[in-house]
């Protein structure tokens, strides 16, 4: 496994794919938080906090994650290394695991840098250092969270086809519909129980939920779930296939 997430991660970074996904994300959260004016820009915020960050990137994330996991199986089937892969002496899973944790690599190799936010929030606020640490680093974590469940997906999507566009297409749609859809279809109840319980199975929820600055086991359960059955429902497809 460890052989295939090296792999997958070097091949990242051996062409201009992995260094435009990070720059592209890092360039327009750059721009939203310090210099186009709005509701996102933190110097017009009046207050320290970097919550326009954490608004955006979900939104960002989801088309981060899929222009990352879309080449992870489809990519293979495309150039037909794929039915070299499965000869080697390595379990579809293991195989899976390595590409996914490679490819999570990544949107936390992109995500580190805007630490630097938070700092820089602390540093200029007045007083100084007057920052919700809990709120900044509980949103931090609902996004690594947030990561593992879109990077799961994106795996699954390009497990699907051996074309990049339709993988891509396919995981911002799922992802979507996971954050966000749910909520939509919240709006059709009437009753604050259902509504509840509607909201609750969309990742949105859990992710705001985190975002308060607690860190709630069943959050982390329900990241986690997602995240596995998306896994297993990669292995699911890619046995079938084999």
């Amino acid at each position: 496994m460890f052989a295939i997430y090296k792999k997958e991660l070097s091949s990242f970074f051996s062409n201009a794919t992995g260094y435009i996904v990070v720059g592209i994300f890092l360039m327009l959260t750059g721009l939203f938080l310090w210099v186009i004016p709005g509701s996102y820009n933190i110097l017009q915020a009046g207050y320290a906090n970097v919550d326009g960050l954490f608004i955006l990137a979900p939104w960002l994330f989801l088309l981060l994650c899929p222009a990352i996991c879309m080449r992870l199986f489809a990519e293979e089937k495309q150039t037909g290394t794929w039915e070299i892969l499965v000869t080697k002496p390595i379990s579809p899973l293991q195989i899976i695991l390595g590409k996914f944790f490679a490819a999570f690599s990544l949107v936390v190799i992109a995500l580190l840098p805007t630490i630097l936010y938070y700092f820089s929030v602390a540093w200029i606020a007045d007083p100084f250092w007057n920052v919700d640490s809990g709120a900044f680093w509980g949103s931090f974590i609902g996004l690594l969270f947030l990561a593992v469940d879109y990077v799961a997906i994106g795996t699954f999507s390009s497990s699907l086809t051996r074309n990049q566009i339709v993988a891509f297409v396919a995981a911002v749609v799922i992802c979507f519909f996971m954050f966000y859809g749910f909520s939509l279809i919240a709006s059709f109840f009437n009753h604050a129980q259902a509504i509840q319980n509607a909201e609750n199975l969309g990742i949105n929820a859990h992710y705001q939920s985190i975002s308060r600055g607690v860190v709630d086991s069943r959050d982390v359960a329900y990241f986690t779930l997602i995240a596995i059955i998306f896994i297993f429902l990669t292995k699911i497809n890619l046995k079938h296939k084999k």
